[in-house]
């Protein structure tokens, strides 16, 4: 068991005792965050100076891949061996894989080294909000966690400009080199004001569980993140992957049955209102992703917006949700997290039809305004049920919890990038394969050279009817995000309308 020195102090402000964890914790989170988004606008300037271009979408996809296998695992750490370890391993993971990537010389060594980040991410988001939860009371917990959102909002924006500074005026290593100094403060504040107290005794690591689990979850996230891409849904590679991935977790189902400490119990997914909260998790991620991966797409190559506006037209989103975070403590101490949460389903309801409605005709301040109110609604879902699945379990457990649930908004995500990157294929290939007679020939080779055509001040026939296709794809893939929200409301009444605390 652990007691953190400070649980009883009052106040959340930056000057309490509490203070300098908090920002300590939101420095930390900064890391992931930015290198989540910083990297996009450097890609041109990396691939020039390593070469790689049909290898670049790995930059990405094995740090969301690394890091969503790792979560559960570090779940299961910190509540065995405290979360000051957990998290300092996260953080030194982290700096060394920036370290790899800032020195890397080749796009499979840059790859590689993110890998490592990945790694060191996995720890750092779960035990952030973690020691929030150790640290803070219930009623304290949603402003807290606003202020951690926050970071995510800020770093959406300033993440891929000072991408683009560092590509343009400095040099693209500069990216993952700024993280040393960052990482070490973090470090040093975690050290001087972060203590606990854990029980120390003997415990079986359950090596067998941790290695099924997380080969099993890297294929199948494998799966949905290239299938469509580097090789079609029903290849026999694809097949392959997802067979093996799922027999793989079947295995760890069997052996997890058995195990004196498991990896991830069981009893996460029996309890009502962890399912639920971990299933509304899943639609989280699956929105937030198809939204922030879409919406540029849908301003910069449907309405001619340039790169900067499009940003902040997904900026309105992460407006929103701190926000309403922020907002979503007061209203859950007076009517209940389910209701709560209820509340913002509503608003991801309309968000999502707002969404939906977008069209080649349509502005990009009612585009920027349906993310707003997205964003209001994943504030008020997302923090009431997170605060909700924490509260009913004790610290011994509370790792655990977190850990599941972060993860579950990291499969919804890859979940979310397969579906709707197959959406908007399927519907580009369709339209490209009937073009107009005045344009056929003219074409691209291929959907992926599209944007080749997409400048906003392009008027021919072949950018216009790019342009259109385009429009198309998107409208299907907002219908798609709507389809997701609706699931949010299934998820959260399955949740109870009061949080008990569980009994083992």
């Amino acid at each position: 068991m652990t007691t953190p020195a400070a649980t009883s102090v009052k106040g959340v402000g930056f000057r309490s005792e509490r203070g300098p964890v908090l920002l300590a914790v939101m420095l930390s989170t900064a890391l992931v965050a930015l290198d989540s988004t910083i990297i996009a606008t450097a890609v041109p300037s990396v691939v020039r100076d390593l070469g790689g271009f049909s290898q670049f979408p790995w930059l990405f996809s094995i740090y969301l891949l690394t890091q969503a296998v790792t979560v559960p695992l570090y779940g299961k750490f910190a509540d065995v061996l405290g979360r000051r370890p957990v998290m300092f391993f996260g953080i030194a993971a982290f700096l060394v894989g920036s370290v790899l990537c800032g020195a890397a010389w080749s796009m499979p060594v840059l790859i590689a080294a993110r890998a490592v980040q990945g790694i060191g991410a996995g720890a750092i988001q779960p035990m952030s909000m973690t020691v929030i939860g150790d640290l803070y009371t219930v009623e304290e917990r949603a402003r807290v966690q606003g202020y951690v959102a926050s970071v995510w909002g800020i770093a959406s924006v300033v993440g891929p400009t000072l991408g683009g500074v560092f590509a343009e005026y400095l040099d693209w290593r500069w990216i993952f080199f700024i993280n040393l100094p960052l990482g070490a403060i973090a470090a040093l504040m975690l050290h001087r004001n972060f203590a606990e107290r854990v029980e120390r005794k003997a415990h079986k690591v359950d090596y067998t569980g941790a290695a099924l689990l997380t080969i099993g979850c890297s294929l199948v996230i494998l799966g949905l993140l290239e299938g469509g891409v580097a090789w079609a849904w029903g290849s026999v590679p694809s097949v392959a992957i997802f067979v093996m991935g799922a027999l793989l977790l079947a295995v760890f189902v069997l052996v997890e049955k058995r195990a004196a400490e498991p990896v991830l119990p069981l009893w996460v997914f029996t309890r009502r209102i962890l399912v639920g909260g971990n299933l509304l998790a899943v639609v989280v991620g699956a929105v937030l992703l198809g939204l922030t991966s879409y919406l540029p797409t849908y301003a910069q190559g449907v309405l001619g917006a340039g790169a900067l506006v499009a940003g902040f037209a997904v900026a309105a989103l992460t407006v929103g949700w701190p926000l309403s975070a922020s907002l979503a403590g007061k209203i859950y101490l007076r009517i209940g997290f389910r209701d709560t949460a209820l509340i913002g389903s509503v608003f991801i309801i309309g968000g999502g039809t707002l969404v939906a409605l977008l069209d080649a005709s349509s502005s990009l301040w009612f585009a920027a305004a349906a993310a707003f109110v997205l964003g209001v609604g994943l504030g008020l879902t997302s923090s009431p049920t997170l605060v909700a699945i924490q509260s009913v379990v004790g610290w011994d457990r509370r790792g655990v919890v977190t850990a599941t649930n972060l993860f579950s908004r990291s499969l919804g995500s890859a979940v979310g990038v397969a579906v709707f990157g197959a959406i908007a294929n399927a519907t580009l290939a369709s339209r490209f394969a009937a073009p107009p007679a005045e344009v056929a020939g003219h074409l691209p080779p291929s959907v992926d050279a599209a944007s080749v055509v997409l400048d906003g001040h392009d008027d021919s026939p072949v950018a216009t009817f790019v342009r259109g296709a385009l429009a198309e794809a998107t409208h299907y893939v907002f219908i798609g995000l709507l389809v997701v929200a609706l699931v949010s409301v299934v998820a959260l009444l399955l949740m109870p309308r009061k949080a008990e605390q569980l009994e083992f």
